[in-house]
């Protein structure tokens, strides 16, 4: 199964009674293996969690902390790209290179990359002390 199939399976499973957008959303971590997420909304409406956080916080919590591809699913006339505050958690675990497929129900994509998402990104280098 492809990356983006993963996104395309993952995005029936939403729980989006408020907004009725699913999004599904698959990183490969460095082993090769598939992690997928979809968003699950809340009524206490922004308190939901995207799907690029799911599929994150699945890696995670099967040991993995590097990606190294994205593919991003959603029911709409374009790509839709993450968030920022996923933009920033893709970021943190994967690379400036890292591909990101961004895809339409209707089979509509684009090609981008993580830094491409977020150019100048906040990274640990920015947490280092001065001397």
């Amino acid at each position: 199964m492809s990356l983006l199939d993963a996104a395309r399976l993952v995005r029936e499973a939403a729980y989006a009674p408020y907004s009725n957008f699913k999004v599904g959303a698959a990183v490969r971590g460095a082993s090769g293996r598939v992690y997928s997420g979809c968003n699950v909304e809340n009524v206490a409406y922004p308190e939901g969690t995207c799907a690029e956080a799911g599929a994150i916080a699945a890696m995670v919590a099967a040991g993995e902390t590097r990606l190294v591809e994205v593919a991003v699913i959603a029911d709409a006339p374009s790509p839709v790209p993450p968030c920022g505050g996923c933009r920033q958690k893709l970021a943190e675990f994967g690379s400036g290179e890292t591909p990101v497929l961004l895809a339409t129900t209707e089979g509509r994509t684009q090609a981008t990359t993580i830094g491409d998402l977020l150019p100048g990104r906040f990274d640990p280098s920015h947490m280092s002390t001065v001397g």
